[in-house]
Formats: structure tokens, C-alpha cells, sequence
């Protein structure tokens, strides 16, 4: 996955976005994108080298950790929800889906 690739992709979005709402729309995607690409890295490192690393304090403390890896993929992924958050709801009204209990709720009615 590349930075590039996925910022056109989710700019593609938000084609039909006001100016009012550009300048914050386009520092959101700008994140989003590199998160997203950062994520995959991570993700490719963690298969290679495992989610658990060992560690030694001292002489007679030692065990076992999460990998740097794991733990800076979880706030990056938690980063990445939030920003999307924020872009699902500046996205232009025609564009948004609905959530799938946001569906069910007006089959409901």
C-alpha cells in the first residue's frame, strides 16, 4: 500500500466537500493516509518478528512483553479510527452510508 494510492483514494471521497470544510478535510485524509500506510508496515513487522518480545531487568527479572510493534500499531489504530470518525462525519451528505444499525433502525420504522 502506498501513501499516494490511498490519499487519492480517500480524496476521491470527497470530491463534493464545501471550501469552508477543505482545508480540515484534506489535513485528515493527509493523516489518514499515512497512518493507514504505517499500519500495513507494522503489520508486515509483526508477522515477521512476533507480537511478544523478552526482556531483561536486571539478573533475576526477566519475561515477556508486547513487541514495540504491537503497541505503537494499537495507538495508530486507535489514531486512525478517530480521524475517520472525524471524515465520516465532514463527508458530503450523498456520500455517507449508513451505519449497519443506523440501516436496521429504518427498516424498523
Amino acid at each position: 500500500m502506498d501513501y499516494k494510492g490511498e490519499f487519492d483514494r480517500l480524496c476521491g471521497i470527497f470530491d463534493g466537500v464545501d471550501a469552508n470544510r477543505l482545508a480540515t478535510v484534506r489535513a485528515l485524509i493527509d493523516n489518514a493516509a499515512w497512518t493507514t500506510v504505517k499500519l500495513s508496515e507494522l503489520q508486515q513487522a509483526i508477522d515477521a518478528e512476533g507480537c511478544a518480545v523478552e526482556y531483561q531487568n536486571g539478573e533475576r527479572q526477566s519475561g515477556v512483553s508486547q513487541s514495540p510493534n504491537v503497541k505503537t500499531h494499537i495507538a495508530l489504530t486507535k489514531n486512525l479510527t478517530t480521524i475517520l470518525k472525524q471524515l465520516s462525519d465532514l463527508a458530503p451528505p450523498e456520500k455517507r452510508k449508513d451505519t449497519k444499525l443506523q440501516a436496521f433502525a429504518k427498516v424498523k420504522k
